[in-house]
Protein backbone atom coordinates (compact mmCIF):
# COMPACT_ATOMS: atom_id res chain seq x y z
CA UNK A 1 0.00 0.00 0.00
CA UNK A 2 2.82 2.41 0.78
CA UNK A 3 4.38 1.67 -2.62
CA UNK A 4 1.12 2.56 -4.35
CA UNK A 5 0.91 5.85 -2.45
CA UNK A 6 4.49 6.70 -3.36
CA UNK A 7 3.80 5.82 -7.00
CA UNK A 8 0.74 8.10 -7.01
CA UNK A 9 2.74 10.95 -5.51
CA UNK A 10 5.47 10.54 -8.15
CA UNK A 11 2.89 10.62 -10.95
CA UNK A 12 1.55 13.92 -9.58
CA UNK A 13 5.04 15.45 -9.28
CA UNK A 14 5.41 18.22 -11.84
CA UNK A 15 8.38 17.60 -14.12
CA UNK A 16 10.49 20.71 -14.70
CA UNK A 17 13.95 21.29 -16.10
CA UNK A 18 15.05 22.24 -12.59
CA UNK A 19 13.76 18.96 -11.14
CA UNK A 20 15.53 16.95 -13.84
CA UNK A 21 18.72 18.97 -13.31
CA UNK A 22 18.69 18.21 -9.58
CA UNK A 23 17.97 14.53 -10.17
CA UNK A 24 20.83 14.28 -12.68
CA UNK A 25 23.18 16.07 -10.28
CA UNK A 26 22.24 13.71 -7.43
CA UNK A 27 22.56 10.69 -9.73
CA UNK A 28 26.11 11.70 -10.67
CA UNK A 29 27.12 12.56 -7.09
CA UNK A 30 25.83 9.27 -5.68
CA UNK A 31 28.02 7.37 -8.16
CA UNK A 32 31.03 9.70 -7.92
CA UNK A 33 30.68 10.40 -11.64
CA UNK A 34 31.06 14.17 -11.44
CA UNK A 35 34.74 13.82 -12.35
CA UNK A 36 33.68 12.34 -15.71
CA UNK A 37 31.10 15.02 -16.48
CA UNK A 38 33.22 17.57 -18.29
CA UNK A 39 31.48 19.62 -20.99
CA UNK A 40 33.37 17.71 -23.69
CA UNK A 41 32.48 14.28 -22.32
CA UNK A 42 28.84 15.22 -21.86
CA UNK A 43 28.65 16.64 -25.37
CA UNK A 44 30.13 13.48 -26.88
CA UNK A 45 27.70 11.35 -24.86
CA UNK A 46 24.85 13.56 -26.08
CA UNK A 47 25.94 13.13 -29.70
CA UNK A 48 26.07 9.36 -29.18
CA UNK A 49 22.53 9.38 -27.83
CA UNK A 50 21.32 11.49 -30.77
CA UNK A 51 22.84 8.81 -32.99
CA UNK A 52 20.87 6.12 -31.16
CA UNK A 53 17.72 8.21 -31.53
CA UNK A 54 18.42 8.61 -35.26
CA UNK A 55 18.75 4.84 -35.69
CA UNK A 56 15.14 4.40 -34.64
CA UNK A 57 13.99 6.46 -37.63
CA UNK A 58 16.78 5.51 -40.04
CA UNK A 59 14.96 3.12 -42.37
CA UNK A 60 11.33 4.04 -41.71
CA UNK A 61 10.97 6.86 -44.22
CA UNK A 62 8.57 9.63 -43.27
CA UNK A 63 6.35 8.75 -40.32
CA UNK A 64 3.04 10.43 -39.51
CA UNK A 65 2.52 12.53 -36.40
CA UNK A 66 1.61 10.39 -33.40
CA UNK A 67 3.33 7.33 -34.91
CA UNK A 68 0.02 5.46 -35.36
CA UNK A 69 1.58 2.40 -37.02
CA UNK A 70 4.31 1.89 -34.42
CA UNK A 71 4.27 -0.93 -31.90
CA UNK A 72 4.02 0.09 -28.27
CA UNK A 73 7.51 -1.27 -27.53
CA UNK A 74 8.92 0.88 -30.36
CA UNK A 75 7.28 3.96 -28.83
CA UNK A 76 8.67 3.01 -25.42
CA UNK A 77 12.15 2.65 -26.92
CA UNK A 78 11.74 6.03 -28.62
CA UNK A 79 10.78 7.58 -25.27
CA UNK A 80 13.90 6.13 -23.66
CA UNK A 81 16.20 7.52 -26.34
CA UNK A 82 14.48 10.92 -26.30
CA UNK A 83 14.95 10.92 -22.53
CA UNK A 84 18.65 10.11 -22.85
CA UNK A 85 19.08 13.09 -25.18
CA UNK A 86 17.11 15.40 -22.89
CA UNK A 87 18.95 14.31 -19.75
CA UNK A 88 22.40 14.73 -21.28
CA UNK A 89 21.38 18.14 -22.64
CA UNK A 90 20.17 19.23 -19.21
CA UNK A 91 23.33 17.92 -17.55
CA UNK A 92 25.55 19.65 -20.13
CA UNK A 93 23.77 22.96 -19.67
CA UNK A 94 24.07 22.65 -15.89
CA UNK A 95 27.81 21.89 -16.02
CA UNK A 96 28.30 24.83 -18.43
CA UNK A 97 26.31 27.17 -16.19
CA UNK A 98 23.61 27.84 -18.76
CA UNK A 99 20.00 28.19 -17.62
CA UNK A 100 18.49 26.02 -20.33
CA UNK A 101 14.92 27.17 -19.75
CA UNK A 102 15.83 30.84 -20.04
CA UNK A 103 18.09 30.16 -23.02
CA UNK A 104 15.28 28.27 -24.78
CA UNK A 105 12.77 31.06 -24.18
CA UNK A 106 15.28 33.63 -25.46
CA UNK A 107 15.89 31.49 -28.56
CA UNK A 108 12.16 31.33 -29.29
CA UNK A 109 12.03 35.13 -29.08
CA UNK A 110 15.03 35.45 -31.41
CA UNK A 111 13.45 33.01 -33.87
CA UNK A 112 10.24 35.04 -33.83
CA UNK A 113 12.29 38.07 -34.91
CA UNK A 114 14.12 36.07 -37.60
CA UNK A 115 10.92 34.51 -38.89
CA UNK A 116 8.14 37.10 -38.69
CA UNK A 117 4.74 35.58 -39.43
CA UNK A 118 4.07 37.84 -42.40
CA UNK A 119 7.26 36.64 -44.13
CA UNK A 120 7.40 33.04 -42.92
CA UNK A 121 3.90 31.63 -42.70
CA UNK A 122 3.59 28.48 -44.77
CA UNK A 123 7.21 28.62 -45.94
CA UNK A 124 10.14 26.42 -45.04
CA UNK A 125 12.69 28.93 -46.36
CA UNK A 126 15.58 29.90 -44.15
CA UNK A 127 15.30 33.37 -42.59
CA UNK A 128 17.99 34.72 -44.90
CA UNK A 129 15.75 33.80 -47.87
CA UNK A 130 12.57 35.31 -46.41
CA UNK A 131 12.72 38.41 -48.60
CA UNK A 132 13.40 36.64 -51.90
CA UNK A 133 10.88 36.51 -54.70
CA UNK A 134 10.71 32.69 -54.48
CA UNK A 135 8.82 33.20 -51.24
CA UNK A 136 6.37 35.72 -52.67
CA UNK A 137 3.32 33.47 -52.47
CA UNK A 138 3.91 32.95 -48.75
CA UNK A 139 4.63 36.61 -48.19
CA UNK A 140 1.45 37.62 -49.98
CA UNK A 141 -0.63 35.06 -48.11
CA UNK A 142 -1.27 32.94 -51.22
CA UNK A 143 -1.87 29.22 -50.92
Amino acid sequence: MIGAAKQGAMEEERVTLDLLKKKMDNFAKERDWEKFHSPRNLLLALVGEVGELSEIFQWRGEVPKGLPDWKEEDKTHLGEELSDVLLYLIRLSDICGVDLGKAALRKIELNALKYPVNLSKGSSNKYSDANTSSNSSSINGGD
